[in-house]
């Protein structure tokens, strides 16, 4: 019987190619919790909890991962069946409450080991993938028309990103819609638009709001009200198609969004959702429900974004493609066999667990405890 050896916990600290602006902050750099499993085999996985701008997003951020995994976690799992992936996250969610971030993480880990043991991908472990690459959207943040026009016509030109979604929300809803405006007018046909409000509009702004991004070609609205009420409103009275994000944290809140007929569109992160296989439950509910599927992400590094590949590359239909664009926010490269994003899509690695391999030298040189021990010997010398 292998049995899990060891858990090891780390916080990396990675730059952005530009500060990246939604309606409840602005990220100006990405923090990465990597969680190593050692198994008693002698075979490693690598999981990761990623949030949007620490805590400005959710219950959740890294420093939190790794101090509830460290504590709580581990010792749940330390010599336990490494093989017995469904039994070890049922042990998890039994002793603790919450924690999806963390648990998503940990069971990438899991997963990713027992691949590379099995010689299979993760996707074969959570039950074959229907696809080798997925559509990927670019999201436009700057905040600046002038800007996010030019950053779109290079994606276009580099055959990169053809889809674009548009982070607004901090202006007012004329100079919101005026924005996407004015970015639809440039891209024309060559680039479908969409936006994301992160819930910064009541529900009279909202209705007002999509009204008018409908008017000047916007094709999708994520999750413009916080209120789920609302948001079944908004959707049973839209044009275009009203996308639950925020309010998408599992199973149980995807059944009770289709009950209520409360949005068009899923977009599923597997982080929020509690992991790959809680990922899966939702799609199922959007399938069963009629309701179309987006892969949405936490903006997170390589490891998170190619777990969350694996997993969408599962569902039976991606109507409205993904968002996993999040190692390319990042200015460092922390794999030895960099992601390959060509053709507007992401080709997904087909090697054994997750198929990607840490760059280790690069991960230590970012990693925030070995920063700050050579701060502290620099400061005393």
């Amino acid at each position: 019987m292998v049995t899990i050896d060891s858990i090891e916990t780390l916080l990396v600290d990675l730059p952005t190619i530009r500060p990246h602006q939604l309606s409840m902050t602005t990220m100006k750099g990405q923090t990465l919790m990597i969680v190593r499993i050692t198994c008693s085999d002698g075979s490693v996985g690598i999981g990761e909890g990623t949030t949007i701008g620490g805590l400005a997003y959710g219950a959740e951020s890294p420093e939190s991962m790794k101090l509830n995994i460290d504590t709580y976690f581990t010792p749940l799992l330390v010599g336990q069946n490494a093989d017995q992936v469904l039994v070890l996250m049922q042990r998890l969610n039994q002793a603790i409450r919450d924690n999806r971030f963390a648990k998503s993480a940990v069971e990438t880990a899991l997963y990713d080991a027992l691949g590379k043991r099995l010689k299979l991908s993760v996707a074969d472990l959570l039950g074959g993938s229907l696809r080798s690459s997925l559509p990927v959207a670019w999201t436009l943040a700057s905040g600046d028309t002038a800007k996010d026009i030019d950053e779109a016509e290079q994606m276009l030109a580099t055959r990169r990103h053809q889809i674009f979604k548009l982070k607004i929300g901090t202006r007012s809803v004329a100079e919101d819609v005026a924005h996407v405006a004015a970015i639809k007018k440039a891209l024309g046909d060559r680039g479908q638009v969409r936006v994301d409000v992160n819930m910064a509009w009541s529900e009279l702004e909202a209705i007002n709001g999509v009204a008018g991004l409908a008017d000047v070609g916007c094709e999708l609205v994520e999750q413009p009200v916080a209120c789920p009420q609302a948001l079944r409103r908004l959707t049973q009275q839209s044009s275009i198609a009203i996308m639950a994000d925020e309010s998408l944290v599992g199973p149980q809140s995807a059944f009770d969004l289709a009950k209520n007929k409360a949005a068009d569109v899923f977009a599923i992160k597997i982080e929020q959702s509690g992991g790959m296989r809680a990922a899966q439950k939702v799609a199922a509910i959007a399938e069963a429900a009629n309701i179309e599927l987006y892969g949405g992400t936490m903006l997170e590094g390589a490891i998170g974004t190619i777990a969350s590949a694996h997993a969408f590359s599962t569902f039976q239909a991606l109507e409205w493609g993904t968002e996993l664009f999040g190692p390319l926010l990042i200015t460092e490269e922390i794999l030895e066999t960099p992601l390959r994003y060509e053709n507007f899509e992401l080709q997904i690695p087909q090697g054994p667990g997750l198929g990607i391999t840490l760059d280790e030298e690069r991960i230590q040189f970012f990693n925030r405890a070995q920063r700050k021990k050579s701060v502290s010997l620099a400061t005393s010398a």
